[in-house]
């Protein structure tokens, strides 16, 4: 459900992947958003975002991605409650 919300709320241009596991169960439902390239090449990092399992959390994350996400906007106050560390495998 989560999914096809976030895919909907997204133009193509935004890739919404899924995955069997990040290593962050006790986080579920786990969510990295990737920066876009420039930004990435500008020094932005990927953003962990967990616990994400209400409505107006998912129209937050979509809104943030929308204005241009990690490196370009700062994350919205309700989200950055549910920033979380990377999974570190092999723990």
């Amino acid at each position: 459900m989560q999914f096809r919300r976030l895919r909907a709320a997204l133009s193509p241009d935004h890739a919404v992947r899924t995955s069997l596991c990040l290593d962050a169960c006790t986080q579920a439902n786990v969510m990295v958003v990737q920066p876009a390239p420039a930004a990435r090449r500008a020094g932005a990092r990927p953003v962990w975002l967990g616990l994400l399992v209400h409505d107006e959390m998912l129209d937050d994350l979509a809104a943030w991605v929308r204005a241009g996400g990690p490196g370009v906007e700062p994350l919205p106050g309700l989200l950055s409650l549910s920033e979380v560390p990377p999974a570190q495998r092999g723990r």
